[in-house]
């Protein structure tokens, strides 16, 4: 008989909030996206004003969530055994929420010129990125349910990171071998430093992730 790894037998309004915790960084993943494509097809604009906006909701929206999420679990006394690894994969994931609004308000604030040869560079970084987060809520959502499951989720951070890592260090390189001037050189690197930081912070929560769900499965 498959054995029930299902974690919240006793709450369904607390599952209830962790999955709309993790709708947060699916969407926040979207928008991030589609906010970095306008800002490199059109600068900054209203288009992505408003959606710095929408992630700045969605990371407040998240922050609530993990508060009451924490509260749930103390004042029930809900699954003593995993609380702190739920509280630590909560928490981390919020950390990610926050990369990705700050990696946004950069970009709103110091509006880096990127010329058009390295455009396409920054968007196969985000998206990459974003593959790296979208496999990492993947991998927190079964964690609560199939912890089996979490392995090649977090398998896929992994590659993606690692992908990330190959376009981030490509891009940097495309610069830095460029006639730009030494400031303008430094202000790119920042950039591309400020959207790989995405999957990097992807993959050590993946690495918490693991040991928390082998934790469950022994």
């Amino acid at each position: 008989m498959k054995a029930n790894f299902h974690l919240f037998r006793r709450t369904r309004e607390l599952e209830q909030k962790i999955d709309s915790f993790f709708d947060k960084l699916s969407e926040t993943s979207v928008i991030y996206r589609l906010a970095i494509r306008s800002y490199l097809k059109e600068g900054y604009n209203e288009d992505f004003q408003g959606r710095l906006e929408r992630v700045r909701a969605l990371e407040t929206e998240a922050d609530h969530l993990r508060r009451d999420i924490e509260k749930q679990l103390y004042t029930n006394t809900l699954i003593p055994d995993s609380r702190g690894d739920v509280l630590g994969l909560i928490e981390t994931v919020d950390q990610l929420l926050s990369q990705f609004e700050g990696s946004l308000w950069a970009f709103a604030i110091e509006k880096p010129d990127i010329p058009k040869e390295y455009r396409v560079g920054f968007r196969k970084l985000t998206t990459m990125v974003v593959k790296a987060a979208d496999e990492l809520g993947l991998g927190g959502r079964a964690f609560f349910r199939s912890p089996h499951d979490v392995p090649a989720y977090n398998h896929k951070v992994m590659l993606y990171e690692k992908e990330a890592d190959v376009l981030s260090t490509n891009l940097k390189t495309a610069i830095f071998d460029s006639d730009l001037e030494l400031a303008e050189k430094l202000h790119l690197r920042e950039f591309v430093e400020q959207i790989d930081e995405v999957a990097d912070m992807a993959e050590d929560v993946a690495d918490r992730l693991a040991i928390y769900a082998i934790k469950r499965l022994v």
